[in-house]
């Protein structure tokens, strides 16, 4: 069984780049465009990994990160931040909501790829 990623971005360029990378390396993708619609499939599909943006409609990432580590049936999902935001403060932020990782947009889809590996470890 392949492991479950959460894309929850707004922007559909980085969605659709993101999407084909993940499944090319063998992984399950889901898509949310919001952060509540990011809640719901959490708590529906419950994937291993959320890459959750920073800035969304209805619900902020940190808004995300926050309640999902509040949900005892969520808490071990795994949070790859992403932002354009990128000064300590912002990343401490968004570590201290407990995001297990944290990335600056514009990343390199390798470095993302790697990242990806390293917190879930390779497709099974």
């Amino acid at each position: 069984m392949t492991h479950k990623i959460l894309i929850a971005d707004d922007e559909p360029n980085i969605v659709v780049s993101l999407e084909y990378l993940l499944k090319r390396a063998g992984y399950t993708v889901l898509v949310a465009r919001d952060g509540q619609e990011a809640i719901d499939t959490l708590r529906r599909e419950r994937p291993a990994l959320v890459l959750l943006d920073v800035m969304m409609p209805r619900k902020s990432g940190h808004e995300v990160c926050a309640e999902l580590r509040a949900d005892e049936a969520l808490r071990h999902t795994r949070v790859l931040m992403l932002s354009a935001k990128g000064r300590d403060t912002d990343v401490d932020k968004g570590l201290g909501v407990g995001a297990d990782a944290y990335m600056t947009k514009p990343f390199s889809t390798k470095e993302l790829a790697a990242k990806v590996a390293e917190l879930l470890g390779p497709a099974p």
